[in-house]
């Protein structure tokens, strides 16, 4: 049995007064979806417990049953991605360049990552002026990665868990990095904090002094004057997601994080690229996952209802969600035709198109369908619809465990054909000899 789990991040929103209090896939006219939400089971889904904002990352790894204690970090995930080289005991950090004004000797953030624009050249230039800085022993090397996107690679005895810089909101302090209460890594992390707020100290200095900013105040634009910093991160040895639910696995999508976050796990990568038309861009990952025959799973993802509802703007995710809902045609097709395919839609978390919070924790619609699943009486697909569905709701790993109960892979639990205690029958073990 073939399983696609289509993922079209950030679907869920909030109900919106110019939508006629629905939320944008409420009111959205989708076929496809709910063509889907009639041919199986429905209900909801939240990677953790309802109300945690969770980011995309947390929420894979969640989803696909791992602890987060597990986890290594957002840093690590991007410099994976993108190819930054750092090493097994490193420190990885995520930065960019914002804006403060300083208040009572206390910077204050005016304009964050999404708000620095402007030349391109400009900006590599003041990337570039942050050249390998050392102290205490803590080594820092920041890389460019996209216009205001970098990863900060911390070598030494460094330490993973200390607090960020970035308050993720305008109009407040930007953070003295402290190490965390609780950790198994006190002195390191004392260390990394204490040399992680000396390297920011030194990067304003430059930064302040850049003739870029020179230039940028002189076509009235804010100075970029501060290197703000969030979601350390490290390394950390677990099994593969082979391992531990024996599934050949494929993930198909655009963006660094995916790959970093396949290649920690793994799976194949299949990068594509955003065009203007999401569903066409969705369509072409479907057929690609349908054509596979070197997986039993692939994770198919989208981004496009997230970057929508950061617009601001509800109509415009609507707009995205209609036009996704075309680039499912062909999975529609595929489930009506196939008796070897399995089919869940859902989403990593929800993203409100008007709120101060960048996640919202309300969870998300969730459909599986295929050979076998139960049809209850859900004939459309949204937060609401699907509430009432057999599924009811399911958190993190459930959604696996459902998909490998479906595909007639789970294992009765307490019986064992091989070392590992894993909740599915293996392909592949070691068979009875009548040797020694």
């Amino acid at each position: 049995m073939k399983i696609i789990l289509v993922l079209l991040d950030g679907l869920g929103d909030r109900a919106h007064s110019v939508l006629e209090q629905r939320t944008p896939l409420q009111a959205a006219s989708k076929p496809h979806l709910d063509r889907l939400a009639c041919l199986g089971s429905n209900g909801l889904f939240h990677a953790a417990v309802c109300g945690q904002c969770l980011p995309s990352e947390n929420a894979h790894y969640l989803m696909f049953g791992y602890d987060l204690k597990e986890f290594p970090g957002r840093g690590p995930l991007e410099a994976m991605g993108y190819g930054v080289p750092f090493g097994e005991t490193d420190v990885v950090s995520l930065a960019h360049f914002s804006s403060v004004v300083w208040q009572a000797g206390i910077p204050v953030l005016t304009h964050s990552r999404r708000d620095i624009q402007g030349d391109g050249a400009e900006l590599s230039r003041l990337y570039q002026s942050l050249t390998p800085y050392e102290t205490e022993g803590v080594r820092f090397e920041l890389h460019q990665t996209r216009l205001n996107d970098a990863v900060l690679v911390l070598s030494g005895e460094v330490s993973p868990f200390v607090s960020d810089s970035d308050p993720m909101a305008i109009g407040r302090p930007m953070a003295m990095i402290q190490p965390l209460l609780v950790n198994p890594e006190p002195e390191r992390s004392e260390k990394t904090a204490r040399a992680l707020n000396r390297y920011l100290r030194h990067c304003h200095g430059i930064l302040t002094d850049h003739e870029v900013n020179g230039l940028r105040k002189a076509r009235d634009e804010a100075p970029v004057n501060f290197l703000a910093t969030q979601r350390c991160g490290r390394l950390i040895r677990h099994d593969s997601f082979r391992e531990r639910w024996d599934l050949s696995a494929m993930l198909i999508g655009s963006g660094a994080i995916y790959e970093g976050l396949a290649k920690d796990l793994g799976m194949t990568f299949v990068r594509m690229k955003d065009g203007k038309d999401p569903g066409k861009d969705l369509g072409e990952r479907i057929e690609m996952a349908l054509a596979d025959s070197d997986h039993d799973f692939v994770h198919v993802h989208t981004k496009v209802p997230d970057e929508a509802a950061h617009t601001g703007d509800p109509v415009k995710k609507l707009n995205a969600i209609e036009s996704l809902d075309r680039g499912l045609d062909v999975l529609v097709k595929a489930l009506e035709q196939r008796q070897d395919l399995l089919v869940a839609v859902t989403a990593d978390h929800s993203t409100a198109s008007v709120t101060r919070l960048i996640h919202t924790g309300e969870p998300v619609p969730l459909t599986i369908a295929g050979p076998g699943v139960r049809r209850d009486g859900v004939t459309v697909f949204d937060e609401v619809s699907c509430a009432s569905g057999c599924l009811g709701f399911l958190r993190g790993r459930e959604l696996l465990l459902m998909l490998l109960n479906y595909a007639d892979r789970s294992s009765l639990a307490g019986h064992r054909l091989e070392p590992l205690d894993r909740p599915c029958v293996p392909q592949q073990y070691k068979p009875f000899q009548l040797g020694d």
